[in-house]
């Protein structure tokens, strides 16, 4: 294991050193195409009194991390609350009407089957996740307005790409293949933010790591140290668990679900 420590010390700066440690990557910007529709102001909603605080020393903590900005924007989307496992909360921003009435990106992402078909026989697994994945896109300067939102103190917009957008995942699908352009079948799988190296053999599976890790330090992206998975015989991957003897079902992630079609603030609970 030698050599693979002195690979994880060669690109140390490709993994994230701490929550305000993401990066930027100018290989896309998020778009936010509304076509002539007028902006949409929605009716705000009321927060508990008792979580205000907390609500507010998130807000601090993005605004600190260059992910939010005031807004003096026409447009408003509303907040609502979602309690995580461990009882504490995080907000999330309800753009569905926002997408109601933007133009959609039919940017194919990967069937999960045929990407999980193609880990028959590998033998040697290892699994990247970027830090934060969608706060490495920036918002196109003309679209940030229409990210706004507000807890009911300030009004703020997005400057990079929130959870929540109808078009999110097929800008964030865009920007892996680009990232990863290459590689992708060979030494690879990407399934968004998901990331698997594979190797029939140490030596193949340690030159395929770096020749990704190579690519993502190129790119300016950052990773999660502790949603990493390096060298393992087994590993989960997209709700699965993969090993060489083949690939069964992992317990279902039912939080983020409860998250759909809204936008996380953070996703503190895995970063």
């Amino acid at each position: 294991m030698v050599k693979a420590k002195k690979l994880l010390l060669k690109y140390a700066d490709v993994f994230s050193s701490n929550d305000a440690d993401i990066g930027k990557t100018g290989l896309v910007q998020h778009k936010i195409n509304t076509g002539e529709e007028l902006p949409i102001r929605q009716r705000p909603r009321s927060l508990p009194v008792e979580r205000e605080k907390e609500v507010e020393t998130m807000i601090e903590g993005v605004v600190k991390d260059g992910v939010i900005e005031p807004s003096s924007s026409p447009w408003y989307s509303p907040v609502v609350l979602v309690k995580k496992k461990d009882g504490s909360i995080r907000f999330c921003v309800d753009y569905r009407r926002l997408n109601d009435v933007t133009k959609k990106d039919s940017y194919p992402l990967p069937r999960i089957d045929d990407t999980l078909d193609m880990l028959t026989g590998v033998k040697c697994f290892s699994t990247l996740d970027l830090k934060n994945g969608y706060w490495q896109v920036e918002i196109d300067p003309k679209d940030k307005e229409k990210t706004a939102f507000s807890t009911g103190k300030d009004l703020w917009q997005f400057k990079v790409m929130p959870f929540g957008l109808c078009n999110a995942p097929p800008t964030f699908e865009r920007l892996m293949e680009l990232v990863i352009t290459g590689l992708i079948g060979d030494a690879c799988l990407v399934y968004l933010d998901d990331i698997i190296i594979v190797g029939l053999t140490f030596e193949e599976h340690l030159q395929n790591l770096e020749r990704v890790l190579m690519k993502i330090q190129s790119a300016n992206v950052k990773l999660s140290p502790k949603k990493c998975s390096i060298f393992k015989r087994q590993v989960n991957f997209l709700g699965y668990v993969v090993s060489e003897e083949g690939i069964r079902t992992d317990h279902p992630q039912t939080e983020n679900r409860r998250c759909q079609g809204l936008v996380g603030s953070k996703r503190q609970d895995a970063d």
